[in-house]
C-alpha cells in the first residue's frame, strides 16, 4: 500500500514565500522536502539493485531490456552512494555494450526500437563519464543522426517526414522518440548548432499545434501551442481529438507538449521565439502533478511517469524555480514534483502506474522514470 502523506497540502504556502528566498540565496528545494526527496531515491534504488539480474540488466516480459537497463543504470550513476565506478553500473553498462552493433547502434535485433534503445543507452554512457566509452559514444551519436529521416531517404524540408525519429527504419517518426534522440545528442555532447538538431525542429514544429508555425492542414487555425504525437499521415494524438469553436481538432497533451519544449530548449531555441512562448504559455494554462495534462478524463493516467520525467526535465532545462500558472498561482515545480512522488512511492520503495499503457505496469522502469524525475529535481539544491 501507499504511504500517506500531508507535505503536498504545504506547497502552495511554501510557494507564496519561495521568490524572496531563493533571491536571498536560499536553495530550490525546501530543506524538509529535499530531505523526504532522497529518502525516497534512496529507496527506490535499494528497490532497483535487488532486482538487477545476473547479466546486469532489468526486466521486460521476462527477459533483460537495454532500454530499462540504460534507464535504471544512469539513476544509479546519478546518485553519490552509488556512482558510475559502482559494481551496480558497471554490471549495468556491461549489458548495455553486450548489445552494441557493428553498426554503431546499441539495440536488440528484430525489436524496431533502435532508436529508442540507442538514445537511452547513450544517455547512460554519457552520464557515467567514461574515457573508455568515448568511442562507443561517438558511434552511437553517427547512427542516430543516420536514422533520422531527410533528403537521403527521399524527405526533403517540405515533407512532414523531414527531422523525424520512429521506432523503426520503415515506420513513420513521431516525437517521442525524436525527443528521445535530441535528448540523447544534447547529453552527449554534441553541440546545438550541429544540424541534426535543426533537422529535427522541423518535425517537432509540425507537431505543435500552431498555425503560425506549422504548415500542416491539422494545425490550420490553432494557436493552442500544445503537442501531438506526430504530424505525419495526417496527424496523430494519443489524446485524441477536441472539438474547438465548432471544428474537430487533435488534442494537445502533457508528455508531448513537455518533449516539445524540452526539445526546442536543448536546440537552443530563442526562448522569445513563438514556438517556444505559446508551448510555455500551454503549460501555464495546464500545470498540473495529478495526471498527464489535457488527456480525457479516461486516459488522464496514462504515460503518467514518463509525464513526470520529461516534466522534470523540461522545466530544469527552462532554468526557472517558479512558474506562475494562468491564474496568477505560483509553483514551486521542484517541491510539487518530489512531493507528489513521494507521496506515491510504494512501501517497497518502487513506484508502478495501475494504468498499465506504454510499458507502465512495469515498475522497473517507472522506477527509473520516477527517481530520474526526482534527481532532475534535486540537481541545483545546495
Amino acid at each position: 500500500m501507499m504511504r500517506e502523506r500531508t507535505l503536498s497540502q504545504k506547497i502552495l504556502i511554501l510557494a507564496a514565500m519561495s521568490a524572496a528566498r531563493i533571491c536571498a540565496g536560499q536553495p530550490p528545494l525546501e530543506p524538509q522536502i529535499a530531505q523526504q526527496a532522497r529518502a525516497a531515491v534512496a529507496k527506490g534504488l535499494d528497490y532497483l539493485r535487488a532486482a538487477q539480474q545476473a547479466d546486469g540488466g532489468w526486466l521486460l516480459h521476462g527477459k533483460s531490456n537495454p532500454a530499462i537497463t540504460a534507464l535504471a543504470a544512469k539513476c544509479f550513476i546519478q546518485d553519490r552512494r552509488f556512482g558510475a565506478d559502482h559494481l551496480v553500473v558497471r554490471r549495468a553498462l556491461a549489458m548495455l555494450l553486450r548489445s552494441a552493433k557493428s553498426d554503431g547502434g546499441i539495440y536488440v535485433e528484430g525489436e524496431g526500437l533502435r532508436n529508442y534503445q540507442t538514445s537511452v543507452a547513450l544517455m547512460a554512457l554519457s552520464a557515467a563519464g567514461s574515457p573508455e566509452h568515448r568511442e562507443t559514444i561517438a558511434r552511437a551519436q553517427g547512427f542516430l543522426r543516420r536514422l533520422q529521416w531527410d533528403e537521403g531517404d527521399g524527405h526533403d524540408p517540405e515533407s512532414p517526414w523531414y527531422g523525424g525519429q520512429g521506432y523503426g527504419r520503415n515506420k513513420r517518426p513521431d516525437l517521442s522518440n525524436t525527443q528521445m534522440m535530441v535528448e540523447a545528442l544534447h547529453d552527449s555532447g554534441l553541440p546545438p548548432d550541429d544540424p541534426v538538431y535543426k533537422k529535427a525542429m522541423a518535425f517537432i514544429s509540425r507537431c505543435q499545434m500552431l498555425s503560425e508555425t506549422n504548415d500542416q492542414p491539422f494545425a490550420r487555425g490553432s494557436d493552442d501551442g500544445g503537442f501531438v504525437y506526430t504530424c505525419v499521415n495526417g496527424g496523430e494524438s494519443k489524446a485524441g481529438v477536441e472539438v474547438v469553436d465548432g471544428t474537430p481538432r487533435l488534442r494537445s497533451y502533457g508528455s508531448m507538449t513537455y518533449a516539445g519544449f524540452k526539445s526546442m530548449l536543448y536546440a537552443d531555441i530563442d526562448q522569445r521565439d513563438v514556438r517556444v512562448r505559446r508551448a510555455l504559455d500551454w503549460i501555464r494554462r495546464h500545470y498540473t502533478l495529478d495526471t498527464n495534462p489535457n488527456m480525457p478524463l479516461s486516459q488522464s493516467k496514462e504515460g503518467l511517469y514518463y509525464y513526470y520525467h520529461v516534466f522534470a526535465r523540461a522545466m530544469h532545462a527552462w532554468g526557472e524555480q517558479i512558474l506562475v500558472d494562468s491564474r496568477g498561482r505560483p509553483h514551486r515545480w521542484r517541491d510539487e514534483l518530489c512531493a507528489r512522488l513521494a507521496d506515491l512511492q510504494n512501501d517497497d520503495g518502487s513506484w508502478v502506474n495501475e494504468k498499465d499503457r506504454w510499458y507502465e505496469g512495469n515498475p522497473y522502469l517507472v522506477t527509473a522514470y520516477a527517481i530520474l524525475a526526482m534527481q532532475a529535481a534535486l540537481e541545483d539544491n545546495h
